[in-house]
């Protein structure tokens, strides 16, 4: 009894009334608008002026001495998105007012740049008002002295008021994820400057490729040395496989898209992988694994939540036979515990990190399989011209609404969202990061919305999901 009395006690936070009243109704932009707001309001209530709201401690969490407004700053052009007029123009009246770069704190780069740096652009290219530009070239001002380095990778750290650089081991992840947001910044500035640092550090690492076309996971940006010849698609590489062809498609550059089909050729030769299905031994699932990097041999059997892009990379790509097959064992992953862990050993099916920091990856690949299954076709890019049998959009919205029902019913608290410490026993941790308002409730709130909120085909998203328009000619 006394248990039952607990369960019916805490099932208004576990669960929002307008879910609990009717399970099986459709997700709507409307419930998932509800949900941001909830989070925000949270935000707003105990952590305003800081980086990010603790939810349970209901406290502030700021990742520097001083905070630099990362949840308001990744939040904006997602409230735009949602039609809240009101809370976005507050909210961007106050990062215009109260958010400086000079600050004499050692910030990391990669982050600064896809949260901060990325943020402030889309924003400004959805409202037009160019104090978010200014305070974009500030920030990327003072980030160019990481590329001062003898191989032009940059270093990880730099302070935003003196320009010391530290921490020269880094990976293809924080140095090749640096273009989308620093060749926008050069197109709208007219400074070329921008452009060709990030683009030099891109292709540095590609140029570090073994002799079979992979990169490893950490490289000394003073010697050129790979540190760690792990390969694989996950956190420390991810990103610098998705910029590759984002930029090719973004910025229209040539180099981008060999480096882009050179690369995938390589990848899908060495990474990708494939396990019988344990109840239909017949089928195979599609994995991307872990290998070395020179010799191409299989290190690790090793799948996670970072991983579940690579559907939407791939679809991007025009390879939707693939991204719809990878999508599948994503969801596989995500319904072994009702909630995807961090990673999983994909040939035994067993967790082996547990922790679900608020993810948007699975969402995201979601809301890219159903565009194109709306469209009925792939992008006439390298891929095929049909879809691949059984793949429409009412496949990818059921998937849609058990993941948010799932996310909603795991991670709901009652003044925001936590992170998971464990899928397994669902026990929270205090932390809700600030991609929960850029990235997560972006794409449900897409993936649900009509096609016409943002036209998909005018944008490219960065890895922070902050949408970029080629305004420039």
């Amino acid at each position: 009894m006394m248990l039952l009395l607990l369960i019916c006690l805490l099932a208004p936070t576990a669960f929002p009334q307008s879910m609990r009243k009717q399970p099986n109704q459709s997700v709507t932009p409307a419930a998932v608008r509800a949900e941001f707001l909830h989070a925000w309001n949270g935000y707003k209530k105990y952590a305003w002026g800081h980086d990010d709201l603790k939810p349970l401690s209901k406290g502030y969490h700021d990742w520097y001495a001083e905070p630099l407004l990362m949840t308001p700053v990744d939040a904006l052009d997602t409230m735009i998105l949602m039609g809240l007029k009101d809370e976005a123009t507050d909210t961007k009246n106050y990062i215009i007012k109260n958010l400086s770069f000079d600050k004499d704190i050692s910030v990391q780069n990669f982050e600064v740049t896809i949260r901060l740096l990325g943020g402030l652009l889309s924003s400004y290219q959805l409202t037009g008002d160019k104090r978010l530009l200014a305070l974009a070239e500030d920030l990327g001002n003072r980030l160019l002295p990481v590329f001062e380095s003898p191989t032009g990778l940059p270093y990880r750290y730099v302070n935003l008021k003196t320009g010391k650089v530290r921490d020269a081991k880094t990976n293809p992840a924080e140095a090749g994820t640096l273009l989308i947001e620093f060749g926008t910044l050069s197109k709208l500035t007219g400074r070329p400057i921008f452009y060709d640092k990030a683009k030099r550090a891109l292709v540095e690492i590609y140029k570090r490729r073994s002799a079979i076309g992979l990169v490893g996971t950490w490289i000394d940006v003073e010697t050129g040395e790979w540190k760690d010849t792990d390969s694989h698609i996950s956190g420390a590489i991810d990103s610098y496989y998705e910029y590759l062809l984002k930029c090719w498609l973004l910025l229209d550059d040539q180099d981008c898209k060999q480096m882009w089909l050179d690369s995938i050729a390589a990848i899908n030769k060495y990474l990708q992988d494939h396990e019988p299905d344990v109840k239909r031994r017949s089928d195979l699932q599609l994995w991307y694994g872990h290998a070395d990097m020179n010799t191409g041999k299989r290190s690790a059997t090793a799948y996670g939540a970072l991983d579940a892009f690579f559907p939407a990379v791939l679809a991007l790509s025009g390879d939707l036979e693939r991204a719809g097959r990878l999508q599948q064992s994503s969801m596989k992953m995500w319904e072994l515990h009702g909630i995807e862990p961090e990673e999983i050993d994909y040939k035994t099916m067993k967790v082996t990190y547990p922790g679900y920091p608020l993810r948007p990856e699975i969402v995201e690949s979601t809301y890219y399989l159903h565009h194109y299954a709306s469209l009925g076709a792939a992008p006439q890019r390298t891929g095929t011209a049909k879809l691949p049998p059984l793949a429409n959009r009412a496949v990818y919205l059921r998937m849609g609404e058990q993941l948010f029902r799932d996310f909603v019913k795991h991670c709901r608290t009652d003044e925001g969202y936590a992170a998971l410490k464990s899928v397994v026993t669902k026990e929270k941790t205090d932390s809700m990061q600030s991609f929960l308002f850029a990235e997560t409730f972006k794409y449900f709130y897409l993936l649900f919305a009509p096609a016409r909120t943002l036209d998909f085909n005018k944008v490219i998203f960065n890895t922070e999901a902050h949408p970029i328009r080629r305004t420039w000619k």
